[in-house]
């Protein structure tokens, strides 16, 4: 049952985001006055219409896996008032729309999510879990805040980190704080741990406290910022073939239920004394995607958004139109070669999958 909820979970956050950017598309669309002749829920074949809402038909669609907006006229420029036959600019502002709201909200549930779960306090470190049948296991506990080791007062866990290497094959004393009481214990960091365990055997933390809301939003924007980063250093990779083949990658949809169902477990693993009382990951998946759906649909190939905008600077520039049955004509081939991809990367999951920490 737990695994069906994670995938009714992951349907329904899959779902949201694309009928955000469509919702871009359908509001655009009406207030630039071209009719929005039907809004579909999931991808044909249709199942049933579910109604009417300012003259546009909501229907239900046999794929739960995406949506789409068709505007009166999308693709037939004889159909007067239509989209195609529309002026460049307002075909651009419906272009740029889906993209548009795919970054507020992205930007928004990273706000949201440091809102709720503040920051972490760098100089207060905890012990998450500790490994069997290491120094940690022994003498430490989850929930245990360390406070110094020899003396030498820990600042963050980069610095406790480098203090236990120094003393790899030596006996350090590490006071702590447990269930209220500080307490001292001594171990020794061993010189030569199995991998992923390191010299002591535990995964150490820092609790959240509170934020303000301007810290919030200052967060929320260095990680959106951070996301564009990422992907085009990943172009810049491809581009110089110094890429990782094992990280830098797409990935389809197996990939993103894999990411999902590993942030959910670490939402329910979050430690009572984490000061956390949000889904954090799963908002932080939400605004991860959101962010790099909105940067996949800007790219300059059709029939992505970009790849109609690219079609539409002719016009916008030069008053040239480009020819509509050419432009169709390669937005159904690339539309084939599309699904390929994304059939390719489906395999890829599952052959190659994407590691995870």
């Amino acid at each position: 049952m737990t695994t069906i909820w994670v995938i009714v979970q992951f349907i329904i956050v899959l779902g949201i985001l694309v009928m955000i950017h469509e919702a871009g598309h359908a509001l655009a669309s009406k207030a630039v006055g071209i009719p929005v002749e039907e809004f579909g829920l999931g991808l044909p074949p249709k199942l049933l219409k579910l109604g009417t809402i300012g003259g546009t038909e909501i229907t239900l669609n046999a794929i739960p896996f995406g949506g789409f907006v068709r505007p009166k006229g999308e693709g037939d420029e004889t159909v007067e008032g239509g989209m195609a036959a529309a002026p460049a600019w307002k075909r651009l502002i419906v272009l740029l729309a889906g993209v548009t709201m795919n970054f507020i909200l992205g930007l928004a549930v990273l706000i949201i999510m440091y809102a709720a779960a503040g920051k972490p306090i760098a100089n207060k470190i905890l012990v998450y879990q500790t490994s069997p049948n290491t120094p940690a296991a022994t003498y430490l506990q989850p929930n245990d805040q360390l406070l110094s080791i020899n003396g030498q007062t820990l600042n963050s866990i980069p610095e406790m980190q480098e203090i236990i290497k120094a003393n790899a094959g030596t006996e350090v004393e590490i006071r702590l704080i447990r269930n209220g009481e500080t307490i001292s214990v001594r171990l020794t960091p061993r010189v030569n741990p199995p991998a992923n365990e390191g010299s002591v055997g535990f995964a150490p933390m820092n609790p959240n406290g509170p934020i303000s809301f301007g810290e919030a939003i200052q967060s929320g924007w260095d990680d959106f910022s951070g996301f564009f980063k990422q992907i085009f250093g990943l172009f810049g990779r491809l581009f110089s073939g110094r890429t990782d083949p094992t990280t830098d990658r797409a990935v389809g949809l197996k990939g993103m239920f894999d990411m999902f169902s590993y942030f959910n477990t670490m939402d329910n693993n979050l430690p009572d004394s984490s000061n956390i009382q949000a889904p954090i990951y799963r908002l932080a998946f939400v605004g991860m995607v959101s962010t790099s759906l909105g940067l996949t649909n800007i790219l300059p190939i059709p029939p992505l958004d970009g790849g109609q905008i690219l079609l539409l600077l002719p016009e916008l520039f030069f008053k040239r139109k480009f020819p509509q049955k050419v432009a169709n004509a390669i937005n159904s081939v690339m539309m084939l070669l599309m699904f390929a991809l994304m059939a390719y990367l489906l395999m890829m999951d599952f052959i190659n999958p994407i590691p995870l920490p």
